[in-house]
């Protein structure tokens, strides 16, 4: 394990999101956070393209850790009838 330098708390660790869109390449983000920092997103966007509604699901992740800890809280909130 390699030494963190001072002020990180860790190394790796990024929060990946994936949109996946129809009929397209998938698109892909990574959101480096702080310490105390949050990030609050939706999984699934609904956008009007080529004269129809699409949903395109967003597949999430958090990448390998190299040194320290990080910690991940996922809260999913749905409208089950």
């Amino acid at each position: 394990m390699r030494p963190q330098p001072v002020g990180v708390d860790y190394t790796g660790g990024e929060l990946l999101l994936v949109e996946q869109r129809p009929r397209a390449q998938s698109r892909g983000a990574v959101i480096v956070l702080a310490r105390g920092e949050a990030v609050i997103f939706r999984t699934v966007t609904v956008r009007c393209e080529g004269g129809g509604w699409f949903a395109s699901p967003c597949a999430t992740g958090v990448s390998r850790v190299h040194s320290g800890e990080r910690l991940s809280l996922g809260i999913i909130f749905h409208d089950a009838e």
